[in-house]
């Protein structure tokens, strides 16, 4: 790990699990503290990111001056860092219930408070690409002008993080503004696209494993459990991207899709994954196969919460500490993957320097 340069210091919003506070940190960067309003996600936070505190706080119910006192960190600070990547379910292109992820939908402008109060030196916002295409209702349109009145260069778009080391087809909202000297700074793609078969595999470290294995062992490469009619259909779904159409036509058919046309949507749930291409999106459910295409490229299971976050990009001695699968798994899905948090605080560094 690179010598910390306390000169810059960062504050992750929305901080959940780590993932953006890690690789910053990983950088070089001073981490102060995470926030977040979500308990289960304090013990893996304060396992994983040292020398940061984990501030129990709703946003939207917190004051501005709050931080001053609790951090001893002053306005105009040209050394100091707000990241934001709020969980703006609100506005994903992905069908999911809105009622549920209505309150998430004015973080961005709760942000912002923060950033007029303080007036840092550099700004991250990491989000879904909706935000972008939805910029008026989002209010994204607003929070940048307001930036660039503040005096900050902004840049942003929205980038697939396969092109930046990442082993996924993940396209996320980047924005970083800059107010210390004005350079328009961003990470720049690699010229290889990593697959799956570069992060998980035995060759990788995992061993064969069956549906419902659990590992009780930090390393934690447990799986969820699968009926016996799913055990069948994935023994029918050929290995290395076969998808649920290989037993379309059998008495394993789910009833949903059943009906003309249906079975051309959501063509992705029950798949597997391919060696050779990089994985979908992990999402907060890749435990599932119901919910994507995560099934192993050839072990007759889903893959497991460790390669979830393998490749998400967390090493393997990141200590996810929750619950239950499923909330270790949201933690893993929601995360920034620390390997793209520290190209963004690799440019920033540069820049500063």
């Amino acid at each position: 790990m690179p010598k910390i340069d306390k000169k810059l210091k960062a504050i992750d919003f929305f901080c959940s699990g780590g993932g953006m506070s890690f690789g910053l940190q990983k950088a070089g960067i001073k981490i102060l503290a995470g926030i977040d309003f979500d308990p289960d996600c304090k013990l893996t936070y304060e396992a994983n990111i040292k020398g940061a505190k984990y501030i129990l706080k709703d946003v939207s119910k917190l004051k501005e001056e709050f931080l001053e006192d609790e951090l001893d960190i002053k306005k105009n600070d040209d050394s100091l860092i707000l990241a934001g990547c709020s969980p703006c379910q609100y506005w994903t292109i992905i069908r999911t219930n809105k009622n549920k992820s209505e309150k998430s939908k004015n973080l961005l402008h709760e942000f912002h408070r923060f950033i007029k109060y303080y007036n840092p030196g550099y700004v991250i916002v990491e989000n879904v690409p909706g935000i972008l295409s939805k910029h008026k209702e989002s209010g994204l349109d607003k929070f940048v002008k307001e930036l660039e009145i503040q005096g900050y260069e902004v840049t942003y778009d929205v980038v697939n993080l396969n092109n930046y080391g990442v082993p996924e087809t993940r396209k996320r909202f980047s924005l970083i503004a800059n107010r210390v000297n004005k350079n328009k700074i961003f990470p720049k793609p690699k010229k290889t696209k990593p697959v799956v078969s570069d992060f998980i595999g035995e060759k990788n470290g995992f061993a064969k494993i069956a549906a419902g294995h659990k590992d009780l062992s930090s390393f934690m490469h447990s799986v969820a459990g699968l009926s016996e009619k799913n055990i069948k259909r994935l023994k029918l779904t050929p290995k290395n991207g076969g998808s649920r159409k290989s037993w379309a036509d059998t008495d394993l058919q789910i009833d949903a899709y059943k009906k003309t046309g249906s079975n051309i949507s959501f063509n992705d749930t029950y798949g597997r994954m391919s060696w050779d291409k990089p994985a979908p999106t992990i999402t907060t459910k890749f435990f599932s196969l119901s919910n994507g295409r995560f099934g192993h490229p050839e072990e007759n299971r889903a893959i497991s919460i460790r390669e979830g976050a393998t490749l998400q990009t967390f090493p393997g001695t990141y200590k996810f500490i929750g619950k239950s699968i499923s909330s270790i798994a949201r933690m893993i899905g929601n995360a920034v993957p620390p390997l793209y948090a520290k190209q963004i605080g690799e440019v920033i560094i540069k820049d500063y320097e």
